[in-house]
């Protein structure tokens, strides 16, 4: 039951967590916000942010390591192909019993099933980008870009936030 509680709060969140407008500057913004949130909470973490296929922020804090950008690269892979969290997508994978062989031909070089990877939706328009963070256990890489979101974008994180494991 807990998992399809947690698919049916990560389609809320993809919902709700939708943009008018995205551009350089709300990159700069939510990145500092997620840079500002991981080091109050002591953690360190990688956090890229790109629009159709351009990077517009890129931080990786000290203590990351070039890992950390490999697992950006391949949940941001998922999000892209996917128009979903790499979290949802990870989970509902789990839900179905299926593995990214079997079902898409993908391997786990190009896709990792791990949370902290949000996509960056216009509303009206769909996916066209992508928002990620590595470094944290993956539901907490999901979560902190989600509480990012939600406080950027003015909705209420009570009402969107993933029940604590």
């Amino acid at each position: 039951m807990a998992l399809d509680d947690d698919l049916l709060r990560l389609a809320l969140q993809e919902e709700r967590l939708q943009f008018e407008s995205f551009n350089s500057v709300t990159a700069l913004d939510i990145g500092m916000r997620l840079k500002t949130l991981v080091e109050k909470r002591g953690a360190k973490v990688a956090i890229d942010i790109a629009l159709a296929g351009h990077p517009l922020f890129f931080y990786a804090m000290p203590g990351t390591t070039p890992d950390n950008i490999d697992w950006i690269r391949r949940k941001r892979n998922v999000v892209i192909r996917f128009h979903k969290s790499s979290y949802a997508f990870a989970l509902q994978m789990q839900k179905n019993g299926h593995t990214l062989v079997d079902r898409f031909g993908l391997t786990a070089a190009d896709c990792a099933l791990s949370g902290g990877a949000f996509p960056v939706r216009l509303s009206g328009s769909g996916c066209v980008g992508a928002i990620v963070v590595s470094g944290l256990p993956h539901r907490e890489d999901h979560g902190v870009v989600v509480e990012v979101l939600a406080d950027f974008l003015g909705q209420d994180i009570a009402e969107l936030a993933l029940a604590k494991e």
